[in-house]
C-alpha cells in the first residue's frame, strides 16, 4: 500500500444552529398535567473571593490517578477559568510555560502554527469549520445618512472579482486557507455533491479586476455618483467607506488588502480597526460602517448546509437590524425558504434547488466569501478532549464532559480566549459569538448532542425516538437509538397544537384533516424530574417545555405584549412548515412532533422541545419570566434589535444595570405568585412550585450574584467583564457518568494519494489509480460513501465528472475513456478527487495535473 500521501485541505463548517447550528434547521422541543416536586437550592462552597481584582481560591483537591473511574458524574475537572487573551502568538507561550493549559479558538497564523509544531509541550486539535468574509452593511444609507454604495446589489457582486482570494489565501494565511466562494463550506458533504456547479461559479467569479471597477463604475454612475480625478465623490464629497476591521487575526491582514483594493479604483476607505466587543453593536446593530471583516464558525458537522441561503441572506437569519434589513429577490427568499424547510421531494429536486439559490446568492452578495480556513486549537500535551471536526474544541458540545488531565480526576484548568463576554447573555437571545457560546455549552446542555466527527444527532437527555416520513421521500437512518418508518399519509391529531393565540394566550388546535410529511416521537427518561436540576436547585418540569414552545410562537406575533418584529421573519418560516406538537404523556414525558420541514437524516428529524433557545443558550421558565416581566414594563428587552427600538439596555443576566431590573422583577413576581402566559402556564406550573422556583433563585443570586442558570456539568461561579474573566465550577448535581462520551478520540479522515500518467494521448484511455487509507491502513470500501471525480481541461472548465470504480479495499481507480480524452485540447489538465466517508462528514480532495498532447 502506498505510503506517501498528497496534502488535501479539509476545510468545513452551525445551525444553527447558526447554528450557526442553525443551518441545519430548527431543532424544536413541547406539553399536559405536571409532577410537581419541591428542592432547595444544591450546598456548594463558594471558591471565589472578589475584592478590587480577581483572586481564585481552588481547595485542595488530590488528583487520583485511573484509568476508568465511573463513579464520578457530569465533568472530570472541577474548576475552569477562562481569561481573555486576544494574542494567538501569547497565548501559545502562556501554554508552553503552563499559565494556560488549553486556548480555546482556531489559530490560522502561519507563523504561530509553526511554533506550535516544533512544542513538544502542546499538540493541536485541527478543525475544518471556520471561514472568513466580506460583510455589508446593505442599509441604503447609513444612520448618519451617508451615502451606501453596497445598497446595490450590483456593486456586492462586483466585490467578488475585486478580491484575490487565492492572494489571501497564500499570503495573508500562509497557505492555512483555501479560496471560498460560496456559503457551503469546501470540506462538506453538499459541495461535494455539487463540486460540479460550484466551480463553474468559481471560474464565473474569479479575480477580475478591470471587471469589477467596470461594473462598479456603471452602478455608481447610475446611483449618481461622479469619478472625479480618480476619486468617487457624491454631491460633491469624497465618497468615504468606513471599514470596520478586526485586529485579533488574520482579518487585519484581510482588511488592509481589501482597502487597498478599494482605493485603488477611487474610493476613499476609513479603516476603522476594533476588536470582537467594540465592533459586534456597530455591525450587527447595522450601525455606522459599511463593511466589515466577518469571521465564521460552524460549531457541529453539518448535515445539510441547505439553511445556509436563509440564515445569511434573510431576515429570517437572525433578529439583529443588519439581517432584517436584509431584502433578498422574492425568488430567492422562497428558495432560501424551501431549502431551510426542505420543502423538495426528490435529492434531484433539491440539487436543482441548490443550484438555482447558489448563482442567486452571488448576485445577492449580502456578504463576500473569502476563505475557508485551517485552524489549529492547542493545549497542553498532558490534557484530553473530544473536539469536534468543524469546530474544534471551542465549538464542541462535548468538551464540558470530556476535558481533563489525561488519566486523572478533579483539579483545575485555565482556558485563554480571543474575547470572552463579548455581548449580553440571556436566555432567549443570548450572544452569538463563538467566545461566549464556548461558555454556555459549559453551563448548558442541549435534548441531542451532535456527534463531533459525522453531525449525526445523538441524544443525550432523551432517552429514544421514532421517526415516520412519508413514503418516497429521500430520508435514512444510520444510527439504533431510533427507528425511522415510511408511511403513505400522516395524520396530525386534532387536538395537536399547531399555533398560538397572543391575545387570548393559548394553544391552537389543529382540527381535523391536516397532514404532515414527517412526525417524530421523543421519550424522556422515566425519572427526568428526579434526576435533572437547574443549577440553582429547581427541578426541572414540563413548564421549561412549555415556556419553551411559548416563547418560539409567540415573540413574533403582532398581537403579542412581548412583541418583537425582529423575530416575525423567523416565525413565518418556521409555521410555514410546521404542523403541530402533541404532549401524549407528561410524566414520563412523551411529545410528537408535526411538520413538513425533514432532515436527509432521520436521527436530524428529533424535535425535543428541550429549552436551549436559538441553539445558542438554555433557560428555565422562571428566569426566562424574569425578563418577560422587564419587556413588559419598557425595561429592558431580550433582543439587540427590540432594544434599539425602545432605547433601552439589552438583557444582561450576569452582570451590568439590567441586574437590578431583574432583581426588582424576581421580588414583584415573587410578591404577586403571578405568570406570563398565565391563562396556558397555570395549567403547568402550580403554586408550589412557582414559590420553589423564585426561593432557589433568589438564594442563588444572593450567593452567586448573577441569574444565569442551566442544568449543565458546569455552573457559572462569576463572570468579571472588566477583568474579562469567567469562573465555572462543577456541577454536582450533574447526573450522567463523566465517561459517557469517552468514546470519541480520533476522527478517520481519509487520507487519499492518486497516481496516474503525467502525459495522455489525445484519444487514448487514462486509468488512474486512487489510494485511500487511514492511519496506514486501507480504508474498507463499505466505509466509503463514494469516490467522485471532475475532469477539468487546459482553460479550466468542467470537461467531465462522475464516479470512481471500487477494486478493493483502499483502491479505487478512474477510468477516462478514449472519447473524453479526444475532447480534450492540447496541453496541461486537472483531476479532481472528492472521496467522501461514511465515517466522518468531511470529505478529502486531491488532484492529478496531467497533460495531453496529440
Amino acid at each position: 500500500m502506498r505510503k506517501s500521501t498528497k496534502w488535501a485541505f479539509l476545510a468545513g463548517v452551525i445551525l444553527a444552529s447558526l447554528i450557526l447550528s442553525a443551518c441545519q434547521g430548527q431543532q424544536v422541543e413541547v406539553p399536559v398535567t405536571v409532577v410537581v416536586r419541591e428542592t432547595q437550592p444544591p450546598q456548594i462552597q463558594t471558591q471565589v473571593v472578589v475584592e478590587t481584582q480577581v483572586v481564585v481560591e481552588t481547595q485542595v483537591v488530590e488528583v487520583v490517578p485511573t484509568e476508568a473511574p465511573v463513579t464520578r458524574t457530569g465533568a472530570w475537572l472541577d474548576t475552569v477559568v477562562i481569561v481573555e487573551e486576544p494574542s494567538a502568538d501569547a497565548a501559545v507561550t502562556r501554554l508552553d510555560v503552563g499559565d494556560l493549559d488549553l486556548y480555546a479558538f482556531a489559530i490560522a497564523q502561519a507563523p504561530v502554527v509553526q511554533r506550535m509544531k516544533e512544542l513538544d509541550t502542546i499538540v493541536t486539535d485541527r478543525s475544518s469549520g471556520s471561514y472568513d468574509d466580506l460583510t455589508f452593511n446593505t442599509s441604503a444609507a447609513l444612520p448618519s445618512g451617508a451615502f451606501n454604495p453596497f445598497s446595490n446589489p450590483k456593486i456586492r457582486e462586483a466585490m467578488n472579482w475585486l478580491v484575490d482570494r487565492q492572494y489571501i489565501a497564500e499570503e495573508i494565511y500562509g497557505g492555512l486557507a483555501v479560496p471560498r466562494y460560496v456559503t457551503f463550506n469546501r470540506a462538506s458533504a453538499d459541495f461535494a455533491a455539487l463540486a460540479d456547479v460550484i466551480r463553474v461559479i468559481e471560474n464565473k467569479y474569479a479575480y477580475n479586476m478591470e471587471l469589477a471597477q467596470e461594473t462598479i463604475t456603471t452602478e455608481m454612475e447610475g446611483m449618481g455618483a461622479a469619478l472625479e480625478g480618480g476619486v468617487w465623490t457624491f454631491e460633491g464629497a469624497p465618497v468615504e467607506l468606513i471599514f470596520l476591521i478586526r485586529t485579533e487575526d488574520n482579518r487585519r491582514g484581510i482588511g488592509d488588502y481589501v482597502s487597498n483594493q478599494l482605493e485603488a479604483i477611487g474610493f476613499t476607505v476609513i479603516r476603522d480597526y476594533k476588536t470582537a466587543a467594540e465592533a459586534g453593536p456597530i455591525w450587527l446593530g447595522a450601525g455606522e460602517f459599511h463593511i466589515y471583516t466577518g469571521g465564521w464558525v460552524t460549531t457541529a458537522v453539518p448535515r445539510d448546509l441547505g439553511g445556509n441561503f436563509s440564515a445569511f441572506y434573510t431576515p429570517a437569519g437572525r433578529p439583529d437590524p443588519l439581517w432584517q434589513n436584509y431584502t433578498p429577490t422574492e425568488e430567492f427568499n422562497q428558495l432560501a425558504d424551501d431549502l431551510a424547510n426542505n420543502n423538495f421531494k426528490t435529492l434531484d429536486e433539491r440539487r436543482e434547488m441548490m443550484s438555482q439559490a447558489l448563482d442567486l446568492s452571488l448576485q445577492d452578495s449580502s456578504r463576500v466569501w473569502l476563505v475557508d480556513r485551517a485552524g489549529e486549537s492547542p493545549r497542553r500535551a498532558e490534557t484530553s478532549v473530544a473536539a469536534d471536526l468543524y469546530a474544534a474544541v471551542y465549538g464542541s458540545s462535548l468538551w464540558p464532559y470530556t476535558l481533563r488531565r489525561t488519566g486523572q480526576v478533579g483539579g483545575s484548568m485555565r482556558v485563554g480566549m480571543p474575547s470572552i463576554l463579548t455581548q449580553p447573555w440571556n436566555p432567549l437571545d443570548a450572544s452569538n459569538w463563538v467566545y461566549d457560546s464556548f461558555v454556555f455549552r459549559g453551563t448548558g446542555e442541549l435534548g441531542l448532542n451532535p456527534d463531533p466527527y459525522t453531525g449525526l444527532a445523538l441524544p443525550n437527555r432523551i432517552e429514544r425516538a421514532e421517526v415516520v416520513v412519508q413514503e418516497g421521500l429521500p430520508v435514512g437512518v444510520t444510527l439504533d437509538w431510533l427507528t425511522l418508518e415510511f408511511a403513505p399519509e400522516i395524520q396530525v391529531p386534532a387536538d395537536a397544537w399547531i399555533d398560538w393565540d397572543p391575545v387570548a394566550q393559548e394553544f391552537v388546535a389543529a382540527g381535523e384533516g391536516v397532514t404532515a410529511l414527517s412526525k417524530s416521537t421523543v421519550y424522556y427518561p422515566d425519572d427526568l424530574y428526579e434526576t435533572v436540576k437547574w443549577h440553582d436547585g429547581s427541578a426541572f418540569s414540563v413548564g421549561d417545555i412549555v415556556m419553551y414552545m411559548i416563547a418560539t410562537l409567540d415573540r413574533g406575533k403582532e398581537e403579542s405584549v412581548y412583541y418583537d418584529a425582529s423575530k416575525t421573519a423567523a416565525l413565518n418560516q418556521f409555521l410555514a412548515a410546521f404542523k403541530g406538537v402533541k404532549i401524549v404523556s407528561t410524566d414520563p414525558l412523551v411529545i410528537e412532533t408535526y411538520t413538513d420541514a425533514y432532515q436527509l437524516d432521520a436521527e436530524n428529524n428529533v424535535a425535543t422541545w428541550w429549552p436551549y433557545y436559538l441553539g445558542r443558550s438554555q433557560g428555565a421558565w422562571h428566569t426566562v419570566a424574569l425578563g418577560l416581566g422587564a419587556e413588559l414594563a419598557g425595561e429592558a428587552a431580550f433582543s439587540t434589535a427590540k432594544a434599539a427600538e425602545l432605547e433601552v439596555d439589552q438583557l444582561n443576566y450576569i452582570a451590568g444595570p439590567t441586574l437590578d431590573i431583574l432583581q426588582a422583577q424576581l421580588e414583584a413576581q415573587t410578591a404577586s405568585g403571578e405568570l406570563p402566559y398565565a391563562p396556558t402556564l397555570s395549567q403547568f406550573i402550580p403554586p408550589d412550585e412557582i414559590a420553589a422556583r423564585w426561593a432557589n433563585l433568589a438564594e442563588w443570586k444572593r450567593t452567586r450574584g448573577h441569574f444565569w442558570v442551566g442544568t449543565g456539568a458546569f455552573y457559572l461561579e462569576r463572570a468579571f467583564p472588566v477583568e474579562g474573566t469567567v469562573i465555572l465550577q462543577r456541577n454536582p448535581n450533574y447526573p450522567d457518568s463523566a465517561d459517557r462520551w469517552a468514546r470519541f478520540s480520533a476522527p478517520a479522515i481519509a487520507e487519499v494519494e492518486v497516481e496516474g500518467p503525467a502525459r495522455v494521448t489525445i484519444g487514448d484511455e487514462a486509468v488512474v489509480d486512487v489510494w485511500v487509507t487511514f492511519q496506514g491502513e486501507p480504508y474498507a470500501q463499505a466505509d466509503i460513501s463514494e469516490v467522485k471525480y471532475l475532469v477539468f481541461d487546459a482553460e479550466n472548465n468542467l470537461a467531465q465528472t462522475g464516479l470512481a470504480e471500487a477494486v478493493e479495499d483502499g483502491h479505487w481507480q478512474v477510468k477516462l475513456s478514449g472519447e473524453t480524452t479526444g475532447k480534450l485540447a492540447a496541453g496541461s489538465n486537472r483531476l479532481e478527487i472528492v472521496t467522501v466517508s461514511k465515517r466522518v462528514a468531511l470529505p478529502t480532495f486531491s488532484e492529478l495535473l496531467f497533460v495531453t498532447a496529440p
